[in-house]
């Protein structure tokens, strides 16, 4: 379970750090981070990272559809740990 708690917090920690140096280059007019990159980032259980980025450094929060993409896979990671829960305490 450490093992596990330890990756989740890895990928978090990358996503945040990842939306951080987009909204550092946002800042400097350099070259962005694609957005598919970004949510990317989100997809391996990371979407507390990407929402703390995004309310924190205020990051693409104006951007609808890049909200309803996050949400959407906030959704998804959700529905997965719903139906993995027992699978994952039974292994614990």
């Amino acid at each position: 379970m450490k093992i596990l708690l330890s990756c989740l917090l890895f990928f978090n920690l990358l996503c945040f750090l990842l939306f951080a140096w987009d909204k550092r280059k946002a800042q400097r007019d350099q070259r962005r981070i694609a957005e598919k990159t970004l949510h990317l980032a989100t997809l391996p259980c990371a979407a507390p990272g990407a929402w703390a980025a995004m309310l924190l450094l205020h990051h693409k929060n104006r951007k609808a559809a890049f909200w309803g993409v996050t949400l959407g896979l906030t959704l998804l990671q959700g529905a997965v740990l719903y139906f993995t829960w027992p699978y994952l305490q039974a292994q614990f």
